[in-house]
């Protein structure tokens, strides 16, 4: 039973809009949680308008998303005031997927791991006001991905983690000595593990290793067979255990497109088959939703409930939310979806409200 936008009860083989959908061949999941998503439908987060954001959260909610996180790129400073004000305006519209928060991926990230993201706005910490320009929403979880090597980078861990920021540690080429310390200030997660980082290496142990080996730290995930290989996300599962990992999309303005050429963070990202390129060969993001990474998982053998822990309940205890979302319960928000048996999106629902049906 759903009421005033909460779970007020949960009967065995009951749910509250039943007479209105047939559900009899769906699964019901908590509301998928992307916390690193650059944009999608053509809407790149880092030029969008408060509008243009509520058209990704629409298309989100059909792929199964009650929450979601827009993530910024490295880029001029003015740039990220603009951001913040627009996702500031979106959080306070409704239709579709809740506008969470913010999440900032770098600038404070390793040039030798730089991936996609383009060095020239890159930055180093010294003082608290190297802070200034972290321009963020009044509210709502504040999420920023960097490296604990770059000059200063163990007090930036500090001071972030002292104003509530969530620290993922990404882009990365640390050594276990500085990922442990950057553990004591506060780092506790990892951004699109293996991915944008140093390898694995039996004499040089490095972010990969200390992932893998610290049951302490969560890591997030790209399950898109192209950013980690379907065995390679075995091994994680086997390792890591679903209770450690969360599913992210990961996807760019080119994300619900299909192949093709776009013109995305002042250069030409190319998707071919699913797979994103720019000029530099560099794969750039995703154009993946979570319900695709749902489904991948799913389709390894994962159980739904571990499903859910990835997709949902992980995140939001990531961000501190899991108090209110995140998962089936009474007296959490009533952030829905039902998948049925081909793993497509039946009902969306967000607060109570239906925000997609199908």
């Amino acid at each position: 039973m759903i009421s005033d936008g909460l779970i007020q009860r949960i009967e065995p083989g009951g749910f509250a809009v039943e007479s209105e959908f047939d559900l009899s061949d769906c699964v019901l999941f908590p509301g998928f949680i992307d916390v690193h998503n650059h944009g999608a439908v053509g809407v790149d987060v880092m030029d969008a308008a408060a509008s243009d954001l509520v058209e990704v959260s629409r298309y989100l909610s059909s792929q199964g998303v009650t929450g979601w996180l827009p993530t910024t790129v490295p880029a001029a400073d003015e740039n990220y005031a603009q951001v913040a004000q627009a996702i500031g305006h979106s959080m306070r519209e409704h239709g579709g997927a809740r506008v969470l928060g913010i999440h900032y991926e770098g600038p404070f990230v390793n040039t030798l791991q730089c991936g996609a993201l383009h060095t020239q706005c890159f930055k180093t910490y010294s003082t608290p006001g190297d802070l200034n320009f972290l321009k963020t929403p009044v509210t709502g979880p504040r999420m920023i991905t960097l490296a604990p090597e770059v000059e200063g980078g163990l007090e930036l861990v500090a001071e972030l983690n002292r104003l509530n920021w969530v620290v993922s540690i990404g882009h990365t080429r640390a050594d276990l000595k500085l990922l442990d310390a950057a553990f004591v200030n506060g780092a506790r997660h990892m951004t699109h593990f293996m991915n944008a980082m140093a390898p694995l290496h039996h004499r040089t142990p490095g972010p990969v290793n200390w992932g893998l080996a610290r049951d302490d730290v969560s890591c997030d995930i790209i399950a898109d067979g192209i950013h980690l290989d379907v065995s390679v996300l075995k091994l994680l599962l086997k390792i890591k255990g679903a209770n450690q990992l969360a599913l992210i999309s990961d996807a760019i303005a080119a994300s619900g497109k299909g192949d093709g050429d776009y013109q995305i963070w002042g250069e030409t990202i190319t998707v071919k088959n699913g797979r994103t390129s720019n000029a530099a060969g560099s794969i750039a993001g995703s154009v993946i939703s979570m319900l695709d990474a749902v489904r991948l998982m799913r389709s390894l053998g994962v159980s739904d409930v571990e499903v859910a822990q990835m997709a949902s309940t992980n995140p939001a205890r990531l961000l501190r939310i899991d108090n209110e979302c995140g998962s089936i319960a009474v007296g959490k928000r009533a952030d829905l979806v039902a998948i049925d048996g081909a793993g497509n999106v039946r009902l969306t629902i967000v607060g109570g409200e239906v925000v997609y049906s199908q």
